[in-house]
């Protein structure tokens, strides 16, 4: 995968009861009320995918300032902000609609097929990168499958939202269920019952496949859920069948671990987990009563909090109300003598607890863990604001990074720079960060994305054939 709390016993049960009762359940109405720092927030980083997005053809880039090439699951993300931004009155829906019909038909339109240039996809997937203004492939990346999900993924989002009798609405929804059905699912899956993470037209298939807890299940339930090209339910057995291997209690409360917080978050963002499970949930569930997949990663934020706090590797800045580690940038890769103790930093990178942790918070990783943890969010947003401010918090939100050990450099820096009184801070907003806190806060507020996709006929018949039973997911 390249993409890129202080809470035990009952408290974590508590959270849990707290994120359902916010976030509301079975289409119950909107009862989220929120601080005025989260809304601040969460226009201030939409305001970032207006700003960016190539409004000829819909690409969202990578990353902003730094020029970029386009992030399809950024490209994703947008998709699903644009809605959002019509709900909270940021944007009018015409705008919406016209953004969102642009990238749509860019995508429908955009050249497939085996050559390593000139193309935007092959067996109607898409490449990781795009260039932002051809959409052609970009250097040697890799054609993903799980970039592809979630950029599909925003389009049948809007294909839901969008459900007005305009002619430009009925396209939206002709178009991306015609993007979707044309995915070959069933071609990726090289080995027995497991998809690849991807191809590339140099070499082939890369070695690893979707087999490990993380974001991937987004990409397993709309394989499964294909009407034109699926993967058998067996997927989702093999899926399952390494569950034990990452369930651990270890940083804090006992749940399915994966190290970065994204892997929590990114499926989340589109499937409403609670109340329904599949046959290793149920069973699980009959263990430990109440246990659902939310409810896991619940544990995995209630986790990172409590890491936060134990902050084994004595980095500066780590407390109960700083915390946050997942996939994003980083100061570079080298080593640094630091108050006598060599330390070692890398550049982009997944970290987490345990795992090249280098001191680098991302303020994604709590943001976006929202519905997790709205409490625990919200002093979080306001203790890095408080402690490091500008430095760190400017017109489109949270830059991507920071870390408060990094307070002096000699060497050179593969990203950012050095604030007085803060540290290291990125220079960048990375597309695939910002989403998520735009789309896992209305999650919380609204329910509009969940509510949206619980309706929607491809996840829902992928939910049920990889055996999802129970909550709204009997009465879709």
């Amino acid at each position: 995968m390249d993409r890129r709390r202080f809470l035990m016993g009952s408290t974590v049960a508590g959270v849990a009861a707290l994120g359902l009762a916010a976030c509301g359940v079975r289409g119950a109405a909107p009862v989220a009320v929120l601080d005025p720092a989260i809304d601040e927030l969460q226009e201030r980083t939409f305001r970032w995918f207006t700003h960016v997005t190539n409004r000829a053809n819909g690409l969202t880039p990578d990353r902003w300032p730094t020029e970029s090439f386009s992030s399809v699951a950024a490209v994703g993300f947008a998709l699903t902000c644009w809605p959002i931004g019509v709900e909270r009155g940021w944007i009018s829906r015409d705008e919406a609609r016209e953004r969102t019909l642009t990238t749509i038909r860019f995508f429908h339109d955009a050249p497939q097929g085996p050559e390593a240039t000139g193309v935007a996809g092959y067996k109607g997937f898409f490449y990781h990168f795009l260039d932002m203004r051809t959409g052609h492939r970009f250097g040697q990346t890799e054609l993903s499958t799980v970039d592809t999900s979630l950029l599909v993924a925003g389009m049948l989002f809007a294909a839901r939202w969008f459900d007005g009798d305009h002619a430009d609405e009925v396209e939206i929804r002709r178009l991306a269920q015609a993007v979707y059905d044309r995915i070959e699912w069933d071609w990726v899956m090289v080995r027995p019952n497991r998809i690849s993470m991807g191809w590339y037209p140099e070499t082939g298939f890369i070695e690893a496949d979707w087999h490990v807890y993380n974001e991937g299940m987004l990409v397993l339930l709309l394989a499964i859920g294909s009407a034109t090209h699926p993967v058998p339910a067996t997927v989702w057995d093999e899926w399952c069948g390494v569950y034990e291997q990452s369930w651990t209690d270890r940083w804090g409360p006992a749940h399915l671990a994966f190290a970065p917080l994204f892997g929590h978050q990114y499926s989340h963002m589109f499937v409403d987990y609670r109340g329904i499970r599949d046959a290793w949930m149920r069973a699980k569930a009959a263990e430990i009563g109440g246990f659902d997949y939310f409810e896991n990663s619940v544990r995995a934020v209630a986790a990172q909090r409590k890491y936060g706090v134990d902050n084994p590797m004595g980095w500066a800045g780590y407390s109960a109300d700083v915390w946050g580690l997942t996939a994003c940038d980083g100061p570079g890769d080298f080593k640094q003598v630091i108050g006598g103790r060599e330390r070692e930093f890398f550049s982009y990178s997944a970290r987490g607890p345990g795992d090249r942790d280098d001191g680098t918070i991302a303020p994604t990783a709590a943001m976006a863990s929202m519905p997790f943890a709205p409490a625990e969010v919200t002093a979080c947003l306001k203790a890095m604001k408080a402690r490091y401010g500008a430095g760190i918090y400017t017109e489109y939100g949270f830059l991507d990074s920071f870390n408060p050990t990094l307070t002096e450099r000699e060497g050179r820096l593969q990203h950012g720079r050095i604030v007085p009184n803060v540290g290291w801070v990125d220079g960048d907003y990375l597309g695939i960060d910002q989403g998520p806190i735009v789309i896992q806060i209305e999650n919380h507020r609204s329910d509009i994305v969940w509510k949206a996709m619980r309706g929607e006929p491809n996840l829902t018949r992928g939910l049920k054939r990889a055996g999802f039973t129970g909550g709204w997911l009997d009465d879709a």
